[in-house]
This record gives structure tokens, C-alpha cells and sequence, in this order.
């Protein structure tokens, strides 16, 4: 047993865990590990509570139990779209790791870090199966925090020549052009309209904020064959023809999406949907046919914390970082 279990937790703030330089193909390897082993039935993930405490704002608790990294524990987390006009991040909330024999808690952590690099790992791994190898044109419509991982993670996957971004703010985007184009070295441009940033992109992310009530832009006609398209946003981008006429349409986790489903999310949305780990074990061959259109529909989900979290303690264990509280 753990020596300062039962008596104290560490607790790490955004800054401790930003600075453990945990790479993005470390965390691709994990969560690619996670998917191969989820279809086994083993790991248990209930479906996401939400409070709506202002407009378009969530609140989400999110358990799960990972038996083959001995992870357990639960993000507590917040998105709230106006934060921006009071300084605050869109995304803020915290982690929290339980010894999976006693449940006692030894691990507290800002989530935001986590949740945006696991989210953007996840695209890159459904890509990795699902998206044309050849793929060399992205489009991200959303330049906030998504934007960004997703581009940084997307770019170690596949050699990307072109990269067009689209924000309803014109600020957003002409600063991840900025800061981002010469981080990758790579060719970057603002898109003035969601038709043109998408227009011939082999990959398309959209990674806006949440919406109770979409008013989704994106044609399915406006997509290129064989692209592979992944919402971060649930359905707020895409309208449901792009939903139904993909040639082949998965999620992150069947049991979140007929949640959120039964919530009145994806209303358009057909019931049949294949689970990404399917795909990832092998058991299901997603593409089959360079002119497929992929949706992948990665909602985001506790067992990809869960697989994070303990090497981001880890690490910082073994480097000495977070402050070390008693229970």
C-alpha cells in the first residue's frame, strides 16, 4: 500500500501538471491502448450527469474505472462559453484519483490540461484508423484550446501541407494563426467563411463550444470524398445530413451518445453507430473505400481521463512537482 495513503493527497495545479512535458504521442499510445482493451467489457464508465447553471454552460461529473491501469476517480468539470468576457478559461474544473482497493482519494488536479490533451489525442487516434493516410489538408473551425491540441496533435500523425481555420471571432483566429503556424511550421490560413475553411480539407475538426440549441452550417456537400470528419462540438457545426449520409459513423462510447441521444442531442442522428474502440481492436473495419466520408463523434469521455490522469501523477511524483496536503 501507498505510504501516504489515507493520510495525505497531492494536489497539482494547471501549472505543475502543464509542466511535466508529457508528450501528445505518449498520450495517443495510452488511449490507444485504453480502446483496444474496452471492448473486453471490463472497464465501467456510467453516462455523464449534467447541471445547466447559465445558457449554454455545463457542468459535468465524470467516474470511471479502468481495471488494467488500476485507475479509478472522476472529473468534475465546466464549460462555460462567456467566460471569456470576465478573463476566465472556457474549460475549468478538477480530477481526482482513488486507490481502487480502499477508494480512498490520494490525487487531486486541474483537469484543464488534461482534458484538452486527451480530447485531441482522440481525434488523432480515430484519424489514425479512420482517415486516409495520404491526408494532407486540414480544417479546424474553432481556434480556442481544441483548435489548438487538435492541430498539434493531428500534425504527429500525418504530414500535413495546409491547415485553414475558421472562429466566429476574428481575433482568435488571427492569433492561433500567429502563434501557431511558425510553432508547426506550417502553412496557415484564416478562412472567411465555415464553407471555405472546410472546402477540399481532408480532415475536418470542429471544435466550437457546446450548444443547447444548435443552428449547425456545414453541408454535407461541402465535404470532400473520403474526409475524415470529427465534432468536438456534438452536433453544433455539422447539420444532421453530414450525420446521415457518412459512410460510416462512429463515437467514443455507444452508451454516452444514446445518452446524450435520449437527452435530445443528435436528434437526427441514426441509432446505428459503431463504438471507436470496435475499430481500434480490430473487431470492425471502419473505411473501405478511399471515397468514404468517416464521422468520428468524440464526445470526450471519462475513461480517457482516467487513462491519463495516473501518469500525469506519476510524473509528478518522480519529479517532484504539486504540493502534498493532508486528508
Amino acid at each position: 500500500m501507498m505510504d501516504y495513503l489515507g493520510k495525505k493527497i497531492l494536489y497539482l495545479s494547471r501549472k505543475d501538471v502543464e509542466s511535466l512535458d508529457i508528450s501528445i504521442e505518449e498520450i495517443v499510445a495510452r488511449l490507444e491502448k485504453m480502446f483496444s482493451k474496452k471492448v473486453n467489457g471490463r472497464m465501467q464508465m456510467p453516462p455523464k450527469p449534467a447541471i445547466h447553471t447559465n445558457g449554454d454552460a455545463f457542468l459535468h461529473a465524470m467516474p470511471a474505472y479502468i481495471p488494467e491501469f488500476d485507475s479509478s476517480g472522476v472529473k468534475w468539470v465546466g464549460g462555460y462559453p462567456e467566460n471569456y468576457k470576465r478573463g476566465l478559461p472556457y474549460i475549468t474544473g478538477l480530477l481526482v484519483l482513488n486507490d481502487t482497493e480502499t477508494g480512498v482519494p490520494f490525487g487531486v488536479m486541474d483537469c484543464v490540461w488534461i482534458t484538452a490533451i486527451r480530447t485531441a489525442a482522440a481525434t488523432a487516434l480515430a484519424a489514425k484508423y479512420l482517415a486516409l493516410q495520404e491526408s494532407e489538408t486540414l480544417a479546424i473551425l474553432g481556434c480556442g484550446v481544441q483548435g489548438r491540441a487538435n492541430l498539434e496533435a493531428l500534425s504527429h500523425i500525418f504530414h500535413l501541407s495546409k491547415v485553414n481555420v475558421y472562429d466566429i471571432s476574428k481575433e482568435p483566429a488571427r492569433k492561433f494563426q500567429v502563434e501557431m503556424s511558425p510553432c508547426l511550421q506550417l502553412d496557415i490560413k484564416i478562412a472567411e467563411t465555415p464553407h471555405k475553411a472546410v472546402e477540399g480539407a481532408d480532415i475536418l475538426v470542429t471544435a466550437g463550444p457546446f450548444l443547447m440549441k444548435p443552428s449547425p452550417v456545414i453541408e454535407y456537400d461541402w465535404i470532400k470524398k473520403g474526409a475524415f470528419v470529427c465534432p468536438l462540438d456534438l452536433d453544433s457545426y455539422l447539420k444532421p445530413e453530414v450525420f446521415l449520409k457518412s459512410d460510416f459513423l462512429c463515437t467514443d462510447d455507444v452508451g454516452q451518445f444514446q445518452h446524450f441521444k435520449a437527452e435530445g442531442l443528435f436528434g437526427s442522428c441514426p441509432k446505428d453507430i459503431t463504438d471507436l474502440s470496435a475499430v481500434v481492436s480490430g473487431k470492425v473495419r471502419g473505411r473501405k473505400s478511399a471515397a468514404n466520408v468517416i464521422t468520428s463523434i468524440n464526445i470526450g469521455i471519462a475513461l480517457e481521463d482516467m487513462a491519463v490522469a495516473p501518469m500525469v501523477f506519476q510524473k509528478a511524483r518522480e519529479i517532484g512537482r504539486g504540493v502534498w496536503l493532508d486528508l
